[in-house]
């Protein structure tokens, strides 16, 4: 990711969850407020890719269509006119490795308190947490208002 060490950063992970959702809106408040740009970074990794028994998966994953599909749906959330100016980032790895990188030098790092998967009653996600223990900045987690 490009990184100007003038300017605040933002970075705040999406994973198409309610969570993450609200994380991305309170990411772009922020920002507006301390002058800086939101880079939203979604994260995709193959299931079972680096375990000994690893299904066979179809590994031809269509980036520009996903890139797409980020973007419409940075757009839905935000609408049209505040998710223009969002740098948006699709990278391969995974969540929290990928996270805690593009974090480097940020002014924050802002995630959802629980992403797609996981334990519905959990209070923290493993990656919220993960992040939270292990990030280079301060990290802000966002609990949907639906929780």
């Amino acid at each position: 990711m490009d990184r100007d060490a003038s300017e605040r950063r933002v970075v705040v992970g999406v994973d198409g969850s309610q969570s993450s959702y609200e994380a991305l809106r309170w990411a772009v408040r922020y920002a507006g407020l301390v002058d800086g740009t939101v880079d939203a970074v979604a994260v995709w990794e193959l299931p079972g890719l680096y375990g000994w028994s690893a299904p066979a998966v179809d590994m031809d994953v269509d980036e520009d269509e996903a890139r797409l599909k980020m973007r419409q749906e940075l757009t839905d959330v935000l609408g049209a006119d505040t998710a223009g100016p969002v740098r948006t980032h699709l990278v391969h790895g995974n969540p929290t490795d990928v996270l805690l990188r593009a974090a480097e030098g940020a002014e924050t790092l802002v995630v959802g308190s629980r992403g797609r998967g996981g334990f519905a009653r959990a209070l923290l996600g493993s990656v919220s947490q993960h992040v939270s223990q292990h990030a280079s900045c301060p990290v802000v987690i966002v609990r949907s208002r639906k929780q």
